[in-house]
């Protein structure tokens, strides 16, 4: 393992500290959720659950995306290290892997059209990983390109 890899107690703390975050900020919603952390692939996970509709609103890919940006800050601050952790609300994850392997698909359809690569729009670091894995699955090769907001995924055949 990279010495700069976080360990999986460092992880398991950053965990516990975004749950301590994320239930203060779930109490002043005045919105129930369940808990779950996890450590997978070298990152913290915490999803949110709950057996109503009380997430739906929170469960929107930019909502879930800001809540774990401030979410990442507020475990930097209690820290002091860099956080990677990845925030799930409502299976927003799940939802969003869909509808990026749903791009993917329409990107291979054009290049089996003869088109020699297929450009996906501009999204986050973690969707683009999720991209490039849908790819390899699919035998297939991608790259990211641009930078910051712009940085986005180019699809070829392998």
């Amino acid at each position: 393992m990279n010495s700069d890899e976080p360990t999986v107690e460092q992880l398991e703390r950053e965990g516990d500290v975004a749950a301590d975050f994320l239930e203060g900020f779930l109490d002043i919603a005045d919105v129930d959720g369940d808990l779950e952390l996890d450590v997978r692939h070298g990152r913290a996970y915490v999803s949110v659950e709950s057996d109503d509709d009380s997430l739906k609103k929170l469960a929107h890919p930019d909502t879930v995306q800001a809540l774990q940006e401030i979410t990442r800050l507020a475990v930097q601050r209690e820290t002091g290290e860099f956080s990677r952790l990845i925030l799930d609300v409502a299976g927003s994850r799940d939802a969003r892997k869909d509808q990026l392997s749903v791009l993917v698909e329409q990107a291979i359809s054009r290049l089996e059209d003869g088109a020699t690569q297929a450009s996906l729009p501009a999204m986050t670091s973690y969707e683009r990983k999720i991209i490039h894995d849908i790819v390899a699955e699919r035998g297939y090769v991608s790259e990211s390109y641009g930078e910051r907001d712009d940085r986005h995924t180019v699809v070829r055949k392998a």
